[in-house]
Parts: structure tokens; C-alpha cells; sequence
């Protein structure tokens, strides 16, 4: 019941925001965050990036506890100018794309029980905190994200928001890089995901593609299992370059007469 009448509440504001009230928190959410946290920083040892390390030292994630999100914006907006905002759940697409595009990444204020660690159904806060935050103390990723939040607004007017998600998908939740010869993870899925964390880098089964726009736009995603194919980027820059070199709305028209291709 308090879900739904925050939900409405929020919606009534038309941003979908809502006081974090850390206060709220119980004992056993601080509890069930800080089993989240101590297992996965375990799992990604060697598996992240170097950013993601990074921002969580930044950031101070490690201190127990579900943040404090005025605490957490203290050290991330002079880093990137960006701000975490506290939402009840899933947002209406424009409402999620005019955050991105404004730097304001809207985090789930709740958190799963402890017989849900390793899935959950709509993203909470550990998955939008610990997965994405810390990446947006990185000045290129910060930027890669608020040109999404714009290019999602595009493609909203445009009726071509399914192409949109599928860069977000496998770029922002479960994109790949290589740094330093060795294969990392970058992306939120992967980074808060226990699981698939391993089995993106490891399983030999999966396809491991390069980074190719006009390929990742005409590819089908699966939300309900692990992917069977992720994308590689050789760097940031290379993310940023092709959000503001392309003219996506030519590249959508482009790939309209090309098959769909199938996750995998």
C-alpha cells in the first residue's frame, strides 16, 4: 500500500521524485545492502573496470549501510555534475530520459528482501546505486548518459524508442570493455548482477561482439535471462563519439528494410 501511494503521489508531481526519507530504511534493509555489497565487490574483484573501482572509492560506497542520497551527492555533483534522485520504482519512458538528459539518475527507494539477492524483477536501490553511480563520477560516461537521456527524448517523438533501448541495454546495463588487453564489465546488469557478472566474461557459449552502432540497434535484448551476446567498446570516447557523430534518426531509417537480429 505504501508503494502504490507514493507511486501515485509521485505521479501527481510529474517528475516521479520523492523524498528519500533514509530514515525509512529498516535495520534489515541496511542488512540486506550491505550482503549485497560485501558479495559482489568480491565478485568483480578484477572483473570491473578501473571507473567503476574508482567511483566506488569516490563515492565511499563501502560505508555500511543503504546511502544517504544527499551524502552521495556531496561527492558526486562537483565530480560530474550529476545528482542521484529518489523514485518508488519503475518510471514512465519520458519521465526516465528527461532525468538523464537533466544529469539527475533516478534511483528505486527500496530494496529487495533477502530471498531475492541474486534476481529481482524491477530495479532497486542497490542495483541503480551500486551498479550506476559509480560510473557517473567518470566525466565521459556522465556525459555518454546525459546524451542517452537526450537521444531517448528523440526517439520518444520519433517512434523509434525500441532502437534507443537497445543501445541503453547493452551499453549503460550490460556493456563490456577492453582495458588493458583484458575483458571488463561496465555496465549496471552486469556490475549488480552476482551471477552474470561471471557469465558474461567467462561463458564460452556467448557471442562477444565489437561495438557496432547500426548492429546493436537492429538487436533484440532479453530481459528475463542472462544475454547470450554483449558488445565490447575499446573505450569511452568510443561510446561519446558515435552518440554525437551519428545522425540516428538517418541510421533508424537506414536499418528499417534490414532483418532484425535475435539476441545471441
Amino acid at each position: 500500500m505504501f508503494r502504490d501511494f507514493t507511486e501515485t503521489a509521485a505521479a501527481d508531481r510529474g517528475d516521479w521524485t520523492i523524498p528519500q526519507n533514509w530514515a525509512h530504511f529498516t535495520p534489515e534493509d541496511h542488512r540486506v545492502w550491505d550482503l549485497l555489497f560485501a558479495r559482489q565487490q568480491q565478485r568483480l574483484a578484477g572483473r570491473a573496470v578501473r571507473a567503476f573501482e574508482e567511483g566506488l572509492d569516490v563515492l565511499r560506497l563501502s560505508h555500511p549501510g543503504i546511502p544517504d542520497f544527499d551524502e552521495l551527492n556531496a561527492r558526486l555533483f562537483p565530480r560530474t555534475g550529476w545528482t542521484v534522485v529518489a523514485v518508488p520504482g519503475l518510471l514512465p519512458d519520458d519521465v526516465f530520459f528527461r532525468h538523464l538528459s537533466r544529469r539527475q539518475f533516478p534511483a528505486g527507494n527500496f530494496i529487495r528482501s533477502a530471498d531475492q539477492l541474486d534476481y529481482l524483477e524491477e530495479p532497486d536501490v542497490f542495483h541503480d546505486v551500486f551498479g550506476h553511480v559509480p560510473m557517473l563520477t567518470n566525466p565521459r560516461v556522465a556525459d555518454v548518459l546525459e546524451m542517452l537521456g537526450h537521444r531517448g527524448l528523440d526517439a520518444l517523438a520519433s517512434g523509434d524508442l525500441h532502437r534507443l533501448s537497445r543501445l541503453y541495454w547493452y551499453t549503460i546495463e550490460f556493456g563490456l570493455a577492453r582495458e588493458e588487453g583484458a575483458l571488463k564489465i561496465y555496465g549496471a546488469g552486469l556490475a549488480s548482477s552476482f551471477g552474470e557478472a561471471g557469465f558474461a566474461l567467462e561463458d564460452p557459449a556467448v557471442a562477444r561482439h565489437g561495438f557496432d552502432l547500426a548492429r546493436v540497434l537492429r538487436t533484440r535484448y532479453r530481459s528475463d535471462t542472462f544475454q547470450r551476446c554483449y558488445f565490447v567498446i575499446d573505450g569511452f570516447d568510443q561510446l561519446l563519439d558515435a552518440l554525437e557523430g551519428a545522425e540516428l534518426g538517418d541510421l533508424y531509417r537506414s536499418i528499417e528494410a534490414l532483418p532484425e537480429l535475435e539476441a545471441g
